[in-house]
């Protein structure tokens, strides 16, 4: 489990604490959060617990004393864990800091439950020509590729014509682009449908998460970026429709609650009890669709801007928007700068020829760490 002590993480082990028999937990990592790590850790009986932050080593030694689980900290230690023979790894490290490991688990050939957008995003052909060349099983864990991984199912790619994935629109769908202006962290933060982390919640009041997503569905499924499209569906009930070439239409649908497709992940072609609340749709009443508003929301237009510029721009586009999410929570910008720095150092890394071809993930994580660096330029011009 790359990732314990976040949203993911915590709904993954409540499901597999649920069937004790079904699991065993080989490795538990996290990357600050030494003490949840280690109560984790001692209550799934992990053999092993890893903190990314090596400067926390001594202190999950010692948390950890007296028990069965081995630690061990720091980057490296993170890709060792990766690489532990296991049925299934989960990857829900957050961020570009989640590549290396879930490379690294791609080595065993078995099953990646994917919930790291970066691994697709920022290196999505690198990405998947490995999962490819080691003969591991991806399955996706965003509820609406999980959506889409069933409905496709083992049908002719040529039968898709499109794929089309929703939103909620997050807490300001109905804001004006004045209101938006003066949007606070505390206002971002409160999702009206999901429980997530700070960062995804960020991204999904900008509508910057169904942006990646966009990316992610590229490399997932065998449709060129035209036949992606996205619509806002405030219930969130409906995660994907497919439009097929015979005019039929396949919608999954689910309550919002991450441990449906966690659920699917951990136990597919199978499918798991999962203590999810059960649709009933009639109580629901009604199901509404709207084009999300690109003028307020600019992100979508970004997505197909940088999908249509290909090469290390998707790379670029994702490191630009971590480092502007982090100076939004931090309160150095403003809600619609986190768009504005995006598309700004898009432009810079065009002019200084950052986005270029990627042959491996040494090329994509310094091209992540020259974006970052181009993002935080970005920043500086709209202070």
């Amino acid at each position: 489990m790359l990732g314990a002590t976040g949203s993911i993480g915590q709904s993954t082990l409540d499901l597999v604490a649920r069937q004790p028999k079904e699991f065993e937990i080989v490795a538990l990592t996290a990357q600050n959060s030494v003490a949840e790590l280690a109560r984790l850790a001692v209550k799934h009986n992990a053999a092993y617990a890893v903190i990314g932050d090596a400067t926390r080593f001594a202190e999950l030694k010692s948390l950890l004393a007296g028990t069965s689980v081995k630690p061990a900290a720091g980057p490296e230690a993170l890709v060792t864990a990766a690489c532990e023979p296991a049925d299934c790894v989960m990857a829900a490290i957050v961020g570009a800091a989640g590549l290396e490991p879930s490379f690294a688990a791609l080595a065993q050939g078995s099953r990646l439950a994917l919930a790291n957008k970066e691994c697709l995003v920022s290196a999505g052909s690198v990405f998947m020509a490995e999962v490819e060349r080691q003969g591991a099983e991806l399955v996706p864990v965003d509820s609406e590729h999980s959506a889409c991984f069933q409905l496709i199912g083992t049908g002719e790619p040529s039968a898709i014509e499109k794929i089309t994935l929703t939103a909620s629109g997050g807490p300001f769908r109905e804001w004006s682009r004045e209101r938006l202006e003066k949007a606070t962290r505390e206002e971002a933060l409160r999702h009206p449908n999901w429980s997530m982390g700070a960062k995804i919640t960020i991204d999904s009041a900008t509508l910057m998460n169904k942006a990646l997503e966009l990316i992610e569905a590229y490399h997932l499924f065998p449709v060129e970026p035209h036949q992606l499209s996205a619509v806002v569906h405030p219930q969130s009930i409906v995660h994907c429709l497919v439009a097929f070439a015979d005019g039929s239409v396949l919608a999954q649908l689910s309550e919002p609650d991450m441990r449906t497709p966690i659920a699917l992940a951990l136990s597919w072609p199978a499918r798991m009890q999962a203590p999810t609340k059960r649709l009933d749709l009639a109580e629901i009443g009604q199901l509404t669709f709207e084009p999300p508003d690109e003028d307020r929301f600019p992100a979508m237009r970004l997505a197909r801007e940088v999908l249509a510029r290909g090469e290390t721009a998707p790379a670029v586009f994702n490191a630009a928007n971590e480092i502007a999410v982090e100076a939004f929570l931090a309160g150095r910008i403003r809600f619609l700068d986190i768009a504005r720095s995006v598309e700004n150092c898009l432009e810079q890394a065009d002019r200084a020829g950052v986005i270029a071809p990627a042959a491996c993930l040494d090329d994509i994580l310094s091209i992540d760490h020259e974006a970052r660096r181009l993002a935080a330029i970005a920043l500086e011009r709209l202070s």
